[in-house]
């Protein structure tokens, strides 16, 4: 690897450290750089996902204060996110590469519209119910399962699909369920990373140059999304997705 191609690849994973605790899809800014380096599609996906992982943790550790109000929520959800990213990721190993990257720009699309509409949604759904279920049903579970598997596989919009999932279905202002789409999405992560470390070819250059800097852009990023009020956030994942779409089409 060339020195300008470690640069462009410090640059790009401190910008999806930073991406990823905002908001998520931190991985449609590695992978495509990931490619353009020569790394052949899976090896870019599994070593990009074992990098991404330390900024998932200290973009957590960003939101330590916020996290703490939400630990019953993630504890609860977490079960689903882990069995199903391990799922996503034997996926990934035992299918043809691209077979399921396919119907990605679909389901970024969908979550767009769920974020756009949330406002009414949750009005709605208010009107509806005397009492929120603050920690979802067991369709809200299933959904996670669902993000958890595709997280596993992938990875790229996860955080949109999940932040839209979560926000249509659990009471709570958006930087709250934002904090708990960044938990899921670093644990669905994670689970995966353990499973390719031990099944995967890994460019472990590559893993140690993601992890230095999205470590940094994690902390940076976390500062940034707490500080975004609702309709700032709700518009930059909006431009983020359809940035994310038209990236995976074109």
């Amino acid at each position: 690897m060339s020195a300008f191609e470690v640069i462009l690849v410090l640059v790009a994973g401190f910008g999806a450290g930073t991406i990823n605790a905002v908001i998520g899809s931190g991985t449609l800014i590695t992978f495509p750089v990931l490619l353009a380096i020569g790394l052949p599609p899976v090896t870019a996906n599994v070593s990009n996902n074992l990098g991404l992982v330390p900024g998932a943790a200290s973009s957590l550790y960003g939101y330590r204060r916020e996290l703490e109000g939400e630990r019953g929520r993630v504890m609860r959800l977490a079960p689903m996110t882990i069995v199903g990213s391990a799922c996503g990721a034997a996926l990934l190993l035992l299918l043809p590469p691209g077979s399921f990257k396919a119907i990605v720009p679909v389901l970024i699309a969908i979550a767009l519209v769920l974020v756009v509409l949330q406002p009414r949604i949750s009005a709605y759904l208010t009107a509806r119910r005397e009492v929120h279920r603050p920690h979802g049903g067991p369709m809200v579970r299933l959904g996670v399962f669902g993000v958890g598997i595709y997280g596993g596989y992938f990875g790229g919009g996860q955080g949109i699909i999940l932040f839209a999932l979560l926000a249509n279905s659990l009471p709570g202002e958006l930087l709250s369920i934002n904090v708990v789409r960044a938990a899921l999405a670093g644990i669905a992560n994670a689970t995966a990373a353990v499973i390719f470390v031990f099944a995967a070819d890994l460019d472990w250059l590559v893993v140690l140059l993601i992890a230095v800097s999205s470590t940094a852009g994690g902390l940076i990023g976390a500062e940034i999304g707490r500080r975004i009020p609702d309709p700032v956030l709700r518009a930059v994942i909006v431009v983020v997705g359809l940035a994310a779409i038209a990236q995976l089409v074109l």
